[in-house]
């Protein structure tokens, strides 16, 4: 069987390629290969790891469609600009989220006009996200951040994603001095709704802007069969999307968690389609809650190499110790010493028996303690304020999830059952947390595909769902 499709992932160190074969409305896996990134030229990388896939003897047609994600560019340098402190924060990370930016610094009207300023010299953003007021609201402060802006020597692209009613003022100001901006509907038109999509899609293209300024880029691009560059986590979050909601001719499975533990961080997405139902006054004020349909937190210090000591730094030692269980021998001072080892050696592959157990069981914090933060809680007291009760279920609600995907090379390298067992311990001992009430389904990502399946839901989303159900089933029975 030919292969039509190639959807590359190019990342800072490995450059992969999963070939594909749609046919009548099927798409098959036929094999994946990987290279080293080859920062000099990305194309090379690129055509070495799609040379892995036809050394396996899969063949591909000459009129071969290509498509890709990357994570190359280390995410662009974004700083926010607000009215409110509180919802600046959360309208900024909700942006940020999956977009490939990194949100360096989120200021609001509190901070004196100096101290702004003096911020925007030192970080020197790629972006800046300026918003400010809910639609008919205040407009003093985007003018003011928009004229302060105009005085500084900065390249950045300014993503206008206010007050409609100041946008067009905003935008002229920014045009005048000269500075490049977009303006996109307001990212919190009411109290209770939180409107982020054109926003991220402007950070996917200034995203895209940045990484073909590498060498070979322009090149690699105009070799694919759609040149939007998807980053990668943004990729895996349209994927997770797409198989929970479904689409108009295929329906999804539902509520679902993906555990994504890298070497850098640990991130949660979550997916819950019952709340699209929601009227907006039923999410509640925007400050507080996670209703949103689609959720993600990162846990910056908690990975499996770069920022390996963040776990023991984090649950203490002892934590670790006990979640290797029996066969965990090791002595708080080995632990230390083995995360160390971790994080000075990222390309480190562990070698013995006893060394692969302390490796599950940083793993295990490091997820445990990621969804105990991402996920809500029951109140422990009464907020009057907030109209909280003690019991009350507070934050996002995971409690009728029924499957939990799993993302990472420990997942791709492990024994399943061993990656299954590592889940399990996670999701033992909720206490207040608003963890799934049933045991959930563990599917592991092996073949590293999801990635591949977000890229490719925007052009054959019905296809990609029917594969993604099958792939789920078929992970569940593997294990």
């Amino acid at each position: 069987m030919q292969g039509n499709i190639v959807v590359y992932d190019v990342g800072s160190t490995y450059t992969k390629a999963a070939a594909f074969r749609l046919e009548e409305g099927k798409l098959s896996f036929l094999g994946r290969g990987q290279s080293l990134t080859t920062i000099e030229n990305i194309g090379k990388g690129a055509k070495r790891a799609e040379e892995s896939v036809r050394k396996q003897g899969i063949e591909l047609e000459k009129d071969v469609k290509r498509y890709s994600s990357c994570s190359a560019a280390g995410g662009l340098r974004m700083v926010a600009l607000g009215y409110m402190p509180r919802v600046t924060v959360k309208a900024a990370k909700e942006v940020a989220m999956t977009a490939g930016a990194r949100v360096m610094q989120v200021i609001s009207a509190d901070e004196p006009l100096n101290y702004r300023r003096e911020v925007l010299l030192e970080i020197n953003p790629d972006i800046i996200l300026l918003s400010g007021g809910t639609d008919g609201g205040d407009e003093k402060c985007v003018l003011e951040n928009a004229e302060m802006i105009c005085k500084l020597p900065s390249q950045a692209t300014v993503i206008v994603a206010c007050n409609k009613s100041a946008q067009r003022k905003v935008s002229q100001k920014l045009m005048k001095a000269g500075i490049r901006c977009v303006c996109v509907p307001n990212i919190l038109p009411t109290i209770h709704e939180l409107r982020v999509k054109s926003a991220r899609e402007s950070i996917h293209e200034q995203f895209i802007r940045q990484i073909t300024q590498g060498k070979g880029l322009v090149e690699f691009r105009e070799g694919l069969a759609d040149q939007r560059v998807v980053p990668t986590p943004g990729a895996v979050l349209l994927a997770s999307e797409l198989l929970a909601k479904g689409t108009y001719e295929e329906e999804g499975i539902g509520a679902l968690i993906l555990v994504d533990i890298g070497g850098a961080t640990t991130d949660i997405h979550s997916v819950l389609p019952e709340l699209e139902e929601l009227a907006i006054e039923e999410r509640g004020l925007v400050i507080n809650n996670e209703k949103q349909f689609s959720y993600r937190t990162v846990e910056g210090n908690l990975g499996m190499r770069v920022s390996a000591t963040g776990i023991p730094e984090t649950v203490g030692t002892e934590a670790i110790i006990h979640a290797g269980g029996q066969n965990c021998k090791a002595t708080g001072e080995e632990v230390l010493r083995f995360a160390c080892h971790l994080e000075t050696y990222p390309d480190y592959v562990p070698q013995t028996e006893e060394e692969r157990v302390l490796e599950r069981a940083l793993a295990t914090c490091a997820i445990n303690v990621s969804l105990r933060r991402h996920a809500g809680h029951y109140a422990k007291v009464s907020d009057p304020v907030m109209g909280i009760m003690a019991g009350t279920a507070v934050g996002r609600d995971l409690r009728n999830v029924g499957k939990v995907l799993c993302v990472g090379g420990m997942f791709v390298h492990s024994d399943p059952e061993e990656g299954k067992e590592v889940l399990e311990h996670c999701f033992e001992n909720p206490g207040i947390s608003l963890f799934p009430v049933e045991k959930p389904q563990i599917v592991l990502d092996r073949d590293y595909l999801l990635y591949a399946m977000g890229v490719l839901s925007r052009h054959y989303p019905d296809a990609v769902l029917r594969f993604l159900k099958e792939y789920v089933e078929e992970g569940v029975e593997q294990i």
